[in-house]
This record gives C-alpha cells, structure tokens and sequence, in this order.
C-alpha cells in the first residue's frame, strides 16, 4: 500500500471530526435559541445540515423524510451557518478542500459543493490549501476543544 493509499482514509477522519463538531455546535445553538429548539428537532436538523454542507445525506428513515420535509428550514440554517458560526469557517475550508480532493483521488470531482460553500460565504477563497500535516493539527486542536479526540481515534497523517 503506498502512502498516498494510505493518507486518504486518515484526512477522511479529520473532515468527519469537523463534521462531528460542526454538529455539536449547530445542534447546541438550535438548543441555545430564544425559544429553544426541541431536542429531537435540533439534532435531526443540525445533522441535516451538515449531511447536505458536506454532500452525506441520511438515506435511512426517518432522516430521509425529515431532510424531504425540512428543506426550507435546512437551506435557512445552511444560511445562516457563516454569520452565526464566523469560527468555523476555517475548519469547514479546510475540510471541504481535503473531501474534495480524497473524492478526486477516488475519481470523484464534483465542485459543486465547495462552490455551494463559496456561495453560502462559507469557504474562504483567500486561504491556502492546507497540508496534510497542518489539516490534521487542525482537526485535532478542534477535536480536543470539544472532547471528541477523547472518543475518537485520530491517527497522524
């Protein structure tokens, strides 16, 4: 197995760390909200979210009728995810970029969702491509913020 083989499964891990607490802090500001978001309908939502920002949706029931029957309210909250969450625009460029080029290595390029997040004012043009190396760091430092690493295995890039 040859590294490149090798590093696509490990960045993987990183974007879906991102994933997780991109979850967590959307699922918690739905919760946060003047009236409270019910729990149940916060975390399908926020799991809705990041599902349709990251191009992962839940084909199984019953995600699948909630994402069917809450587009609007899912394309609002993806709205509202770069004013709300200015913090996690860097996490989410750098993720993006890395799922784009593990799905591009695995013969999968579709730009459509780094162009949904540059439309959404999410992905930062203006910031480098992250390195592997520097990725993970990221992922980690995130991870470790939000007591995820703690649950999760992160190996080293």
């Amino acid at each position: 197995m040859n590294t490149e083989s090798k590093i696509v499964p490990v960045l993987r891990e990183g974007v879906h760390i991102v994933k997780m607490v991109l979850y967590r802090v959307v699922k918690e500001g739905f919760t946060d909200r003047d009236p409270p978001m019910e729990e149940d309908r916060a975390s399908k939502l926020a799991g809705a979210v990041v599902n349709e920002l990251f191009g992962t949706p839940n084909r199984e029931e019953p995600f699948l009728s909630f994402a069917r029957d809450n587009r609007s309210s899912i394309r609002t909250e993806m709205e509202r995810l770069a004013a709300e969450y200015p913090e996690m625009k860097i996490p989410l460029t750098d993720a993006l970029r890395i799922q784009f080029l593990c799905d591009s290595r695995e013969g999968f390029d579709d730009t459509r969702l780094l162009v949904q997040a540059r439309d959404l004012g999410i992905l930062m043009l203006e910031r480098d491509l992250p390195l592997p190396d520097a990725f993970m760091a990221l992922a980690r430092r995130l991870g470790e913020e939000h007591n995820l690493t703690r649950q999760v295995h992160i190996p080293s890039a």
